[in-house]
């Protein structure tokens, strides 16, 4: 080869110096075995793609048209002992896999928890894991502590050799939360929750992002995981703490809002079960829960009644995606408390003259207990039910 084609492929060498085998050398234990499965998986199917591409050249060279000494047998068409080897080798590889593959999906199951830190490392009992909630959203990483009540954006921490417990969901789109350093990926979806335990083995500054296309800003949808001793991770505990900001509905309602290559910020204090209705998308004042509503659904729904308990949607993350056509935004309003539903009986829109409240009468729903305390101000009319014919 010469000088000049040994001069062009040196900045091929230079990029290659630039990759990052993180998979491959990962910092965390359930990395580490998944990286053992796929080592091992390859090996196992190199043993037959080896053979046959070495096999592929040999026939090639001693069957060429002018080696006159290769044996010519145009009559031979069967071989028992070449049968056994072709389908034996393949076959005993599938069975290998196959039991690998079975045993790592039930020792690495993503919610599955912890049995150990590290090989040969049991999880101490005293040692609690770590609870992490985290918020796919456009395009940036919420993370809340509910334990320590503080929460942070495109960054996270954790102590060293001590269980994570994930809850993960997302604002809007699906994402993929992966860190490749600490364990594989598992999906964000809206209304959803999926779950995920990790440890990180090894202190350091790795890159988390997500693996999902979700739109325009998602190739900076990235954030920093920090690998602390405990003395590290308090302090940054308490760093966060010292921050003014408090994350409430109404803070996240704006960080929700889609924006691009974010910075990281602190929340020094979080209201409390924010994640719970972000999952249950209700974060808005007045909206129903998912839960309240599969509830409602589940003892046979409003009925008729259940269309007019739609209010109109004030926040639009999204802008009505640009346009002003159609109907106003809006969603179903939530059932109120006895407390809620006697203050709003007392409520009437200016301008307006006073409305008489209808029952709202839904198959195995039972009447609010608000008519024996409020009979003598507001009286709501009663049907009663038909009764049922045996």
């Amino acid at each position: 080869m010469s000088r000049v084609r040994v001069a062009c492929l040196l900045p091929l060498f230079a990029l290659l110096g630039g990759c990052n085998f993180v998979v491959l050398q990962p910092a965390g234990d359930i990395a580490a075995r998944q990286r053992d499965l796929v080592v091992i998986s390859t090996a196992l199917m190199l043993l037959i793609i080896v053979p046959v591409m070495l096999l592929v050249v040999i026939f090639a060279w001693r069957y060429r048209a002018r080696n006159d000494k290769a044996r010519y047998e145009p009559d031979w068409d069967h071989s028992t002992g070449l049968e056994l080897v072709i389908w034996a080798a393949p076959l005993l590889i599938i069975i290998c896999l196959g039991a690998l593959t079975w045993m790592g999906t039930h020792l690495l199951d993503p919610y599955r928890r912890l049995d150990q830190i590290a090989k040969g490392r049991p999880v101490p009992e005293e040692v609690r894991p770590l609870e992490v909630e985290v918020v796919a959203l456009d395009w940036k990483w919420l993370f809340i502590y509910p334990e320590q009540g503080i929460a942070t954006v495109n960054e996270m921490a954790a102590p060293v050799d001590r269980p994570i417990h994930f809850r993960i969901t997302a604002s809007s789109v699906m994402n993929s939360f992966y860190i490749p350093a600490l364990a594989g990926q598992i999906y964000a979806m809206p209304a959803m929750q999926t779950r995920l335990h990790g440890v990180i083995n090894r202190p350091g500054s790795y890159v988390g992002f997500s693996a999902n296309y979700s739109g325009a800003g998602f190739s900076g949808m990235r954030f920093s995981f920090l690998g602390q001793s405990e003395e590290e991770f308090d302090a940054w505990i308490a760093k966060a703490k010292a921050e003014s900001g408090r994350l409430d509905r109404a803070a996240y309602l704006a960080l929700e809002r889609p924006s691009e290559n974010v910075p990281v910020s602190r929340y020094g204090t979080v209201e409390a079960k924010l994640f719970d209705l972000i999952r249950n998308m209700c974060v808005e004042p007045g909206k129903m829960c998912q839960s309240e509503m599969m509830a409602i659904d589940a003892q046979g729904g409003l009925g008729l009644a259940g269309i007019a308990t739609t209010l109109p949607l004030a926040h639009d993350k999204y802008a009505r995606r640009g346009g002003g056509l159609g109907p106003q935004a809006s969603y179903i309003a939530s059932i109120c408390t006895v407390e809620e539903a006697e203050a709003m009986l007392t409520w009437q829109r200016p301008e307006e003259p006073a409305r008489r409240a209808t029952a709202i009468r839904g198959s195995g729903l039972s009447l609010p207990d608000i008519l024996s305390r409020r009979a003598q101000s507001v009286m709501l009319p009663f049907v009663p039910a038909r009764p049922s014919k045996s």
